[in-house]
């Protein structure tokens, strides 16, 4: 039996130890935004966020969490009410294809968590892991530097998210 607390609820799963966390997520809780890209944590397809550091979840077994909590794209916002960082991935059009999504937001947020105020030279070094097949990246940069003015140096769970919203957007030079 492996416990796991996801997204803040706690679960009892009876899987092999070794399980790599993304299967865990998709085929036990089916928690679906993380996906599988390369199997080898070379694409970031997988990326979640474990005891406050992105991961990839295709190359972590479940054993390896222990008490650390896990946190995927299900547990940032919902459809009505995106997160500062979702409602700017969606304001600059960052997606394409859709399927690196999740784990580029999971790795950003894990970097606005710790530097709410990132600069753009931060952000895309943090972001190096993750990869954007369809070649969104600048759209990425930009959502993400947004997400960070939005937040004015705020950590993301703090304050009012939905006075983060409402904030006039910054805009690139």
């Amino acid at each position: 039996m492996v416990k796991l607390t996801v997204n803040g609820v706690e679960h009892d799963l009876d899987i092999d130890p070794s399980m790599p966390l993304l299967y865990a997520l998709r085929n036990q809780l089916r928690l679906n935004g993380a996906k599988y890209g390369c199997g080898l944590g070379q694409c970031g397809a997988c990326t979640v966020i474990v005891g406050g550091e992105p991961v990839f979840s295709c190359l972590m077994p479940v054993s390896a969490i222990g008490s650390r909590p896990v946190r995927t794209i299900e547990g940032l916002g919902t459809q009505e009410q995106p997160s500062v960082l979702q409602k700017a991935f969606i304001d600059k059009q960052a997606a394409q294809c859709g399927y690196c999504i999740a784990g580029m937001i999971m790795r950003a947020q894990a970097l606005l968590d710790a530097h709410p105020g990132a600069g753009e030279a931060e952000i895309r070094e943090y972001m190096q892991p993750n990869l954007c097949r369809c070649g969104t990246h600048m759209r990425i940069v930009a959502a993400i530097v947004e997400a960070a003015k939005s937040l004015g140096g705020r950590r993301p769970d703090k304050g009012s998210a939905s006075q983060a919203l409402a904030a006039e957007p910054g805009e690139l030079a």
